[in-house]
């Protein structure tokens, strides 16, 4: 995933350091420091993908790289002066080559347009000790505006306390929304934010930055392990603490996924149970309206078409009773009667 990544450092003298050797090393470059007379040679080294410098309009001179830097070391008197500004960025994997060089010329023309400085930009491939996804972008700017005429006055935004983390903070948020353009051009759903995890409400703990010393200690250990089969590991206490992070990273992702997993398939099963309720509600309607319509079509008219209890077929099949009948009937049995009890006219004689 693309990861957000600026640091803004500053070239100074009192670190030993000069502008012309700074901006050698990165370019890739062989420049001669006018001012003390040494040679930085370092066109040999490799993993410079491209260099290119942005100026203010009506400043070309300062596209001579040489002439450029030279000028920013001529222009200081203090032993301790800073002569030049360093911006560290990541560039997010899922970017071409083509697309970083864009994005890092559209952050160049940004810094160069806010404070009106030359802007000279190296962009780097991974190292070959570390992550193959670590592209990043080297930004060095002059402290001085630039104009034709040569270096101006000193760029006090960055350091004067009470206006430099409000600078540093709106370039930080900037180089977000250039990533997030990038991406977004190139259709890549992947996004970055310029704020802390604490800031974002995000529970993860950030890795610590390792520093040159670590970095090459561990540069080291790792082409010998290498070298050895043995699989890489961190040996610096700072590169251990990074690596164990990064373990529970992976870890917390994967149970991240995991809870997310559940809770798809929970949805899931109540969608189906909601369209199973739902099928069944309908065909219990349609039974029903079905019975409906096959009673209707049996009795015609309906219940109301249905014969009465005291109008069964039976009794109005039943004839009605003879009452002329029945006394004739009744004369006839007792006339049967009357023959069998007379007198019996053969006793007493």
């Amino acid at each position: 995933m693309a990861i957000y990544h600026l640091a803004v450092k500053s070239v100074s003298r009192s670190t030993g350091r000069s502008a012309v050797a700074a901006i050698a090393y990165r370019a890739g470059v062989e420049l001669v420091n006018e001012r003390d007379g040494l040679v930085h040679d370092y066109t040999r080294r490799g993993g410079v993908e491209d260099a290119f410098i942005v100026v203010p309009e009506g400043a070309e001179w300062a596209q001579d790289r040489s002439a450029l830097w030279n000028a920013v070391e001529a222009a200081e008197k203090r032993k301790d002066a800073k002569v030049a500004r360093e911006y560290e960025l990541g560039l997010p994997a899922e970017l071409d080559a083509g697309q970083r060089r864009d994005l890092i010329r559209v952050f160049a023309e940004d810094i160069r347009d806010r404070y009106g400085v030359a802007v000279d930009a190296a962009i780097h491939a991974p190292h070959d000790y570390g992550d193959d996804r670590n592209h990043h972008a080297h930004v060095m700017t002059t402290t001085r505006v630039v104009d034709a005429q040569g270096l101006g006055a000193k760029t006090r935004q960055l350091d004067v306390r009470s206006s430099a983390s409000i600078e540093v903070e709106a370039i930080r948020e900037r180089w977000a929304e250039q990533v997030n353009d990038a991406l977004e051009l190139a259709q890549v759903a992947e996004r970055v934010d310029h704020r802390s995890y604490a800031r974002q409400g995000v529970e993860m703990e950030p890795t610590v930055k390792m520093g040159h010393a670590s970095a090459a200690i561990e540069r080291r250990a790792y082409a010998e392990q290498i070298a050895a089969g043995e699989e890489p590991h961190a040996v610096t206490p700072r590169g251990q603490m990074n690596e164990a992070i990064e373990e529970k990273r992976g870890l917390g992702a994967y149970l991240e996924r995991g809870r997310e997993w559940l809770q798809e398939m929970g949805q899931r099963v109540r969608d189906q149970a909601e369209l199973a309720a739902h099928g069944m509600a309908s065909l219990v309607q349609g039974a029903a309206r079905t019975m409906r319509a096959g009673l209707q079509t049996s009795t015609g008219d309906g219940f109301d078409a249905l014969p009465a209890l005291d109008q069964s077929p039976r009794q109005q099949q039943t004839p009605a009773l003879d009452h002329g009948q029945d006394e004739r009937d009744r004369q006839r049995q007792h006339q049967r009667g009357h023959d069998r009890d007379g007198p019996d006219i053969g006793q007493g004689r």
